[in-house]
């Protein structure tokens, strides 16, 4: 994330591909004060100057003095911020350009700025002389710090940063002593609603519901350990005219609903498919349905408690999911907005935004060709009046600074419209990405093997308890293939068959991007080979095996020994356990849990390249490379705990 800065004047200093010297020896007041045309003036600069460089060495101290946060890209961000104040002409307003060096190009972090700052000030009188010039004056200003080894200068002004492999070693060290969460992120948010999975009340929860559930409840953990209070919300649809429907049904097979029970009403799918027959089939049927919804929505307790009823068997059902998937929710569903709707609808009638087309109410906006309903023709509400009262809600009562929406794309314009709408009532600033901030996280389809969307043989829907209770019983029968059922006991079968299944099929589907549809395959997502949720509990298992048969106390050792990445692997693994930090930062700010993914796949790669070159028991080094093996286990149960996966410990 670029940093924006307003940068005051100095003059060019002369080059230098080292970035550690003395901050004061840079100092270019004399070669201001040959140049001067007058004595005042030259009092007046250089008056200036030296008040500038007093405030330039401070802020270049704390960025040298700032201790480590975790997130290694804000660090460098933060020196290279110092260097643009010394080096920038007065006035020139730039954001810091860094990022993480590719594999193979030379440094860690390149500063990208020389190019566009040359193209700034170029014709102004300034003493560089093309994008080169820029880039040797900010790495000659670059502040002293532990963190640098060297900076070099390439090409048209790529400024290239090498960190200190001691500082990094000490970081890694330290986090062992303290924990991964002081590495966790800051974002500049205090509280967001995450409204995810949301099903809908008598229809049970299917494949369908499965990318809501596990894409929403990522994002809320991620922000979680970024210091952000999360309200977890399930909009669940419980409210609106199919309930008339379901009542009448209810009351026709079971006169007394006091007595009935989810064993009574069995298969809630069958149920909602037969009460929506007999609503299409039989017209005395769908008028006393229709009245139903009149009696429900005017408060009548027999309504009310047969509509309650339902609702808590709806519950049940979707417990046995959110169980299996280690989900926690807050159900706040339709109804619970219901009474703040004609207050809402009021607020945004009284700004004017409200006008009658075809006997409903609706709210015109610029760039759609259809208006926002907000009041059907029949007085009754929407989807877009409750959204838009939950809205409010979360703004006003919640105090939500940031609010995530996980649904499927196909509700994309939905979102579009209703956020326009509450931009246009001034809810909502004009800018997307200032705070208070909606997002709309869309997302593809589940596919088959054929290509076509994901259902059963019987062109059903999948049930969601079916697919993971298949993926836990697959899961526990390559375990039982590889003799594993000898081994352990009968619980740690069971649990490790739980981890690994469930775990399969939260990674096939959070390594994708989102937005792409994914292809089901049981087969592929339960292999131990490739990018898939069983080769990274494996190969953090192994990892715990190694420590373990180490017999070395590795507290202990977080203690008494000292981390050293003095080969290049040991290097490279080092490097990318302090990019943590900062993938989790842009997971959460793109609110794109593949990146994490990646993230983890690479940590796994990077270890098994150091592992398969350097001997870790029995070495000369062997302290150190259990420290490295332990740092590297504790930031993937980290990233398994971001991702909602159960790390296993042995295999």
């Amino acid at each position: 994330m670029a940093m924006r800065l307003t940068l005051f004047p100095v003059t060019a200093t002369p080059p230098s591909s080292l970035c550690s010297f003395n901050l004061l020896s840079r100092s270019p007041h004399l070669a201001y004060l040959s140049s001067s045309s007058s004595l005042s003036g030259v009092l007046r600069a250089t008056t200036r100057r030296l008040a500038f460089a007093t405030r330039s060495k401070s802020v270049a101290t704390m960025a040298a003095n700032q201790e480590f946060t975790g997130n290694l890209k804000r660090e460098v961000e933060k020196l290279f911020d110092a260097s643009l104040r010394l080096t920038v002409p007065d006035g020139t307003s730039v954001e810091t350009e860094v990022a993480a060096s590719l594999p193979g190009k030379p440094g860690d972090y390149q500063c990208n700025n020389a190019m566009g700052l040359w193209s700034v000030i170029k014709g102004k009188g300034t003493q560089f002389r093309g994008p080169p010039a820029v880039g040797q004056a900010i790495s000659k200003n670059l502040p002293v710090s532990e963190m640098v080894e060297t900076c070099s200068v390439a090409g048209p002004g790529f400024v290239n940063l090498v960190l200190s492999s001691k500082w990094m070693a000490k970081s890694i060290e330290k986090m062992l002593i303290d924990g991964i969460d002081t590495w966790a992120p800051t974002l500049p948010v205090k509280r967001a609603v995450v409204d995810f999975s949301s099903p809908n009340i008598a229809k049970e929860m299917h494949v369908g519901h499965l990318r809501s559930t596990i894409i929403g409840d990522t994002l809320a953990r991620m922000l979680e350990y970024s210091k952000v209070e999360v309200l977890r919300r399930n909009h669940v649809g419980d409210w609106g005219t199919q309930f008339g429907m379901l009542i009448e049904y209810l009351f026709e097979k079971f006169p007394d609903t006091e007595s009935v029970t989810e064993t009574a009403i069995g298969d809630l799918q069958t149920f909602y498919k037969a009460s929506k027959s007999k609503f299409d089939s039989d017209s005395d049927f769908k008028e006393k349905a229709q009245k139903a919804v009149v009696r429900l929505q005017g408060g009548d307790p027999i309504y009310r408690n047969a509509w309650a009823k339902i609702c808590e068997i709806s519950r049940t059902e979707f417990a046995k999911v959110y169980q299996r998937l280690k989900v926690e929710l807050e159900e706040k569903g339709e109804s619970f907005y219901n009474p703040y709707i004609a207050d809402v609808i009021g607020k945004l009638d009284s700004k004017g935004l409200i006008e009658e087309s075809e006997g409903a109410r609706v709210i015109f906006l610029e760039g759609f060709n259809i208006p926002l309903m907000v009041v059907k023709s029949d007085g009754g509400f929407n989807y877009a009046s409750t959204d838009l009262t939950a809205l409010w809600y979360r703004l006003n009562e919640e105090k939500a600074e940031w609010i995530v929406y996980v649904t499927d794309v196909g509700q994309q314009q939905h979102f579009n419209m209703f956020f326009k709408a509450a931009r246009k009532a001034g809810w909502l600033p004009d800018s997307d990405k200032t705070y208070p901030r909606v997002d709309h996280v869309g997302f593809g389809l589940v596919l088959g093997v054929d290509g076509k969307r994901f259902r059963t043989r019987s062109s059903d829907v999948v049930r969601l308890v079916d697919l993971l209770d298949e993926a836990k019983t697959r899961s526990k029968t390559a375990l039982i293939e590889r003799g594993k059922d000898k081994e352990w006991t009968p619980e740690e079968l069971d649990q490790t068959a739980e981890a690994v299944g469930y775990g399969a099929v939260k990674y096939a589907d959070l390594k994708n991007n989102r937005l792409t549809n994914y292809t089901f395959n049981f087969d592929q997502m339960l292999s131990d080979k490739g990018n898939t949720a069983v080769y990274l509990l494996y190969a953090h298992a192994r990892i715990c095996s190694i420590i373990r048969k180490s017999g070395k106390d590795i507290d202990e050792l977080k203690k008494t020994e000292k981390l050293a990445l003095d080969h290049p692997e040991e290097r490279a693994l080092g490097l990318h356990l302090l990019r943590f930090a900062e993938t989790v930062e842009e997971a959460c700010s793109n609110l794109l849990p593949n990146v994490l993914c990646h993230y983890l796949y690479d940590l796994s790669e990077r270890y098994t390249s150091f592992y398969s070159i350097h001997q870790v028991i029995g070495s000369p080094e062997e302290a150190s490379r259990l420290l490295l093996c332990e740092a590297t286990a504790v930031v993937m149960r980290k990233c398994f705990h971001l991702l909602g996966i159960t790390p296993v410990y042995k295999i």
